[in-house]
Parts: C-alpha cells; sequence; structure tokens
C-alpha cells in the first residue's frame, strides 16, 4: 500500500497533466468556447502526514470527474485539461502557482484548491480579480459571500451549517452542558463560534468553547477548564496530528464523556487505523462519533457514490477518506450550468446559474447529493440528509462501515 501511494503521489505531483491531450489558445486568448477547458487544482500533495493524503484524494476525485465529463462529451463540448500544482499545503506557494498560470498565456477556466483554508483567504482575492470560476473545499468566514466572490461557490459545508447539523444532533440526544473544543485555525476559530451560537439555537446549554493552538502538543488546559465548567458532551474540532494530542490529553484526565467530533475529525486518517498508527480500537476513542458527509459512509444501494468510487478507484488507490473528494462536482456542476447559458466562456454567466435551483438539481454529482447556491449565499446547504453520524471504522476506499474494510 505503501509503494502504491508513493507511485500515486509521484503522478500526481507532475507540473501539468493533461487528461485530453489536446493543446490550445487559454481562456484569456481563445476564441469563445474554444480549444480545451482548463482546470488548475492545487494541493498539498508534497505534504507530511494527512494533509498529503487529503490532497491526493482530492486531486484524484478531480481527475476521474474530469475522465468522466469527458467520455460524456466534456464542458459545452470542450474536453477538459487538468494541471496539477503542488502547493505543499502553503499559501504562499499556492499564489506563486496561481499567479503563474494567469501569467502563462492560458489562464484557467476553473480553479480547484485542495484545502486547507489558509489557500483559499490567499487565492480568492487574486481568482476574483482575474476573473476566473472556481470551487473551494476549504470554507472561511467569507468565501461563500457573492458580494465579495462572485465567482467562487464552496463546495464542502461551511462551519455554520455544520455546526446547526450537529446541534440538532445534540438536542437529538438530549445531551445538555455540551462543550466546544477547537483549533486556532481560520476554520476552527468560525466554527468555535458557530458551534455555541447553534447550540443556543437548538435550545441546548453550553459551558463554552475553548480554544488550543494547533501546533500545540498538549490540550489538557482546555480539557480540564470545560470539565471544571461540568461539561457532560463535547464537540471536537481537531485535524491532523492535533487529534491524537487532543485524545491523548482526554485521557490524561481520564475523562470518558460522549465526544461528537466534525468533519475535520472524520476526515483524520488516525481514526480509521488501529494503534501504532492510529487510535481505532482504543479507549480513546470509545465514546466518539463522527459528522460526516453521507457519500463518505459505505452504501451498497448509492449508485452515484459507489460510480465515483469506482471511478476513482480506476485511476488509483484513494489513500484518505471521501470527505476530501468534494472536486469530484465541481465539473457536473459546471457543465450543468454551461448546458444552461450554452456557453462554457463567461465565468459570469456560469456563475448566475449557479444560483438557480432547477440548473443544480439538473448537475449529475455524487460526493454530495444536492447542492443549494443563490444569489445571496455561494454556500453548498446540502441539509441534513446529505450528513451522518459515525463511528470510527476501518477504510475501504475512502468510506467508513464497509464490512469488507
Amino acid at each position: 500500500m505503501r509503494i502504491r501511494s508513493s507511485a500515486l503521489t509521484a503522478a500526481l505531483a507532475v507540473t501539468a497533466l493533461a487528461l485530453t491531450g489536446c493543446s490550445g489558445a487559454g481562456a484569456d486568448d481563445a476564441d469563445a468556447d474554444g480549444g480545451p477547458y482548463r482546470v488548475l487544482v492545487t494541493g498539498g500533495i508534497s505534504g507530511q502526514g494527512a494533509l498529503a493524503a487529503n490532497a491526493q484524494t482530492s486531486v484524484l476525485a478531480a481527475k476521474a470527474s474530469a475522465e468522466a465529463v469527458n467520455r460524456a462529451g466534456g464542458v459545452g463540448g470542450r474536453q477538459v485539461e487538468i494541471t496539477v500544482v503542488d502547493d505543499a499545503g502553503d499559501a504562499t506557494t499556492a499564489v506563486s502557482k496561481l499567479r503563474e498560470a494567469i501569467a502563462s498565456g492560458k489562464k484557467p477556466d476553473l480553479f480547484l484548491n485542495s484545502g486547507p483554508s489558509t489557500i483559499t483567504t490567499a487565492t480568492l482575492p487574486i481568482l476574483a480579480q482575474n476573473k476566473i470560476l472556481s470551487f473551494n473545499i476549504g470554507p472561511t468566514e467569507d468565501s461563500a459571500n457573492p458580494e465579495k466572490y462572485p465567482l467562487n461557490f464552496d463546495l464542502a459545508s461551511g462551519p455554520s451549517e455544520n455546526a446547526e447539523t450537529i446541534a440538532r444532533y445534540i438536542k437529538g440526544k438530549g445531551y445538555q452542558s455540551v462543550g466546544v473544543v477547537h483549533g486556532s485555525s481560520a476554520y476552527g476559530e468560525v466554527f468555535g463560534q458557530a458551534m455555541e451560537d447553534a447550540l443556543g439555537g437548538e435550545g441546548v446549554s453550553s459551558t463554552g468553547s475553548e480554544e488550543y493552538d494547533t501546533a500545540a502538543l498538549d490540550m489538557t488546559a482546555q480539557l480540564q477548564s470545560l470539565k471544571n465548567r461540568g461539561t457532560q458532551a463535547l464537540v471536537v474540532d481537531a485535524y491532523g496530528a492535533p487529534l491524537g494530542y487532543l485524545l491523548t490529553s482526554l485521557q490524561r484526565l481520564d475523562w470518558n464523556i460522549p465526544l461528537i467530533g466534525n468533519t475535520s475529525v472524520a476526515g483524520t486518517s488516525l481514526v480509521s487505523k488501529p494503534a501504532p498508527d492510529g487510535v481505532l480500537g482504543t479507549p480513546a476513542t470509545a465514546n466518539l462519533v463522527m459528522h460526516a458527509l453521507s457519500s463518505t459512509v459505505y452504501d451498497a444501494n448509492d449508485t452515484a457514490v459507489n460510480t465515483m468510487v469506482d471511478n476513482m478507484t480506476a485511476m488509483g488507490d484513494i489513500p484518505s477518506t471521501l470527505i476530501l473528494a468534494d472536486n469530484y462536482d465541481a465539473l457536473p456542476l459546471v457543465v450543468a450550468a454551461a448546458n444552461k447559458t450554452g456557453s462554457s466562456s463567461d465565468p459570469e454567466a456560469l456563475a448566475e446559474a449557479l444560483e438557480n435551483q432547477e440548473v443544480l438539481d439538473g448537475a449529475e454529482t455524487a460526493f454530495s447529493p444536492s447542492y443549494h447556491f443563490s444569489a445571496d449565499s455561494h454556500a453548498s446547504k446540502p441539509g441534513d440528509e446529505a450528513y451522518k453520524f459515525v463511528p470510527p471504522s476501518p477504510l475501504l476506499n475512502g468510506q467508513y462501515g464497509n464490512p469488507s474494510a
């Protein structure tokens, strides 16, 4: 598995991957709807641990989607050409790679990132300035605001929607005196406040939230503070290595209460691997459930998701959870918008079409069962039916709960 993963990393790390083999003028110097439909995908594919695995899954999803779209005729008749660049998870690198692509004379028609939210914050102003359509999997406080970023759409659900879904789950379980612990990332900070607001909105008593530094190795002080306030259930925001440190800190306190992990937790490979590589099956995860998109949980009857998985595995191993496969849906959404407008070359017209619910309902998406972009909000808003709360389990093809895993 390690050898195949290394091969996938090498394959993804090429400077340019042209799925069509076509060449032609760029979006800024071509005739309308002429040449390939150029997609620039950035990801931290040379990063470490969860960052690299998640970026590889994100890029693999985009590649598999492009293959499927090309087989069906492309975007408005234009074959999709994907260029993959390694941003190493670094915002400065992502900005540099984006500027290079814009200046090359082959400006992208579409930009896709692989997270985290720091990449979003750094690249969105450049994309807006250059009128490039984009889909984002690292939501920030204003990434779904069409007044600020009219050509960006968040594929991943934002912190407020995730918090509201979790709060409704907590209310249904009858929990009270609920605390929140979250990281110092852009997403974590917004999520922490959104979670407190959502708990209040559902009439669930809160013991407050505590923030930890994502570079810290010990979260005992924050957890002790929440324990001292009588916390009876804990919402956890943690991604990658910090999740392991947080769970270790909980064990150090001998504090056994219900844990509800957000999508960041569900996207961390630690929860799907037994010791010593992970925490699956250890006391640390005995009380943990995770908030995950339904496509991340195996369902033999979900034809659309199973087709997505087949298309992805045909191109390589899926090295992390499917919660990072958002980019699979980007091109089907653009295809639906192009069919509506009759053109694939006008990003503003495509963006307007993506605010039309009829267009969204007609898109052949798989990662999420639905999207609800509007003129007021470019947040995905798939609704509670798009999510499940699942315990940790081994992964098979990026999914939890597969009996064959």
